[in-house]
């Protein structure tokens, strides 16, 4: 039980913060672009609780990890008014790739800080259960933060992928592209739950996110291993 709660703990704590700094992204990039909706709402904190989804942020999760699934979740999406940016086709692309950027920027963080521990700490099993703890929240730190930028980078509506091909795709198309927002949620339960319950050739986070997730963790624990001396 002590061991489910430790490995439990060590997820959603990263998982909060990459997710919080993932919508606060978005807010700040609109707010400079003409937006000031998430300002207004309060919603440009580092306050947990102004973001957090109990479901999708904890539960889920938590679920997820213990039935040995790919974990993944969300907060409340922070609001963001297209059409009050400054230009709105060009500036949503650029708000959408806000969250996946800051999560890519804070696994390098998360990268430095674990190298930084190896290397002051040794890193060795007679550590001690903290600094076993920290380790292990840096580790899925990098993980979490890796994987919600790839994932949220998936083309399709509700994901920040989805939005910036829209704003590449031609007004008329993008228009008729953009009406799938309405089913955003059917969306993410076909890719994430049907698909793979279908086939397994389907599962297109395990064949297209998985990997790509795999490779560029790979490259920030090189990092990590280069700030460690190792």
């Amino acid at each position: 039980m002590n061991e489910t709660v430790f490995q439990i703990a060590a997820l959603v704590i990263p998982l909060v913060i990459a997710i919080v700094f993932h919508e606060v992204s978005h807010g700040f990039v609109a707010r400079s672009l003409g937006d000031p909706t998430a300002h207004r709402l309060g919603r440009l904190s580092l306050n947990p609780l102004k973001h957090v989804d109990p479901f999708g942020t904890v539960i889920l999760p938590a679920i997820l990890k213990l039935s040995g699934l790919p974990v993944f979740g969300w907060a409340k999406p922070v609001p963001v008014q297209k059409e009050l940016l400054r230009n709105p086709r060009r500036d949503m692309m650029l708000v959408a790739a806000a969250g996946p950027g800051s999560n890519l920027v804070m696994a390098v963080v998360g990268a430095v800080l674990l190298g930084l521990l190896l290397r002051f700490t040794g890193g060795g099993a007679d550590s001690g259960l903290a600094l076993g703890f920290l380790a292990l929240n840096l580790l899925n730190f990098i993980l979490i933060n890796v994987f919600l930028a790839l994932f949220n980078l998936l083309p399709v509506p509700p994901f920040d992928g989805g939005h910036i091909i829209e704003g590449l795709l031609p007004e008329g198309l993008a228009a008729r592209y953009g009406e799938l927002h309405k089913y955003a949620l059917l969306v993410m339960i076909v890719l994430i739950v049907v698909l793979p319950m279908i086939s397994p050739s389907l599962n297109v986070v395990g064949w297209l996110v998985s990997p790509a997730v795999e490779w560029l963790s790979g490259l920030y624990l090189e990092l990590a291993r280069a700030v460690a001396g190792n």
